[in-house]
């Protein structure tokens, strides 16, 4: 820890003992906090702002469509529309894939997901 972390740590714990954060808003509650940490610090302003204009690469708006066909699959019955949840699923994650993207190991965890189903399923 640096000198400036141990200040500030100084400094928020005297403020915690004096009461000061009992009345912040949101408090008790967990904060919404936008994770930028893997994009490079010289592109963080314009992600941000390719973000606040509602913009998501490519990428990012496939990881969001995987994630609500996984949502889709887990709330489908077994039958013939789940079939086809699950074939969506996987040219989605192809197409992730083919942009030169691994998986992150949020969406491995789907991967695991699916295998579950598959063998709940008796594919397996």
């Amino acid at each position: 820890m640096t000198l400036v972390d141990r200040l500030a740590e100084a400094q928020i714990r005297q403020a915690l003992e004096r009461g000061e954060l009992d009345r912040l808003p949101g408090r008790g509650r967990p904060l919404e906090l936008d994770d930028d940490s893997l994009v490079p610090e010289a592109l963080r302003a314009g992600y941000r702002l390719l973000k606040n204009a509602g913009f998501l690469p490519p990428e990012l708006e496939l990881v969001r469509e995987i994630r609500e066909v996984e949502s889709l699959i887990a709330r489908l019955d077994h039958g013939e529309e789940r079939k086809r949840a699950c074939a969506r699923l996987n040219l989605l994650r192809s197409r992730l894939q083919s942009r030169g993207r691994e998986p992150s190991l949020l969406l491995e965890r789907g991967d695991y997901r699916d295998r579950v189903i598959r063998r709940l399923d008796g594919e397996d």
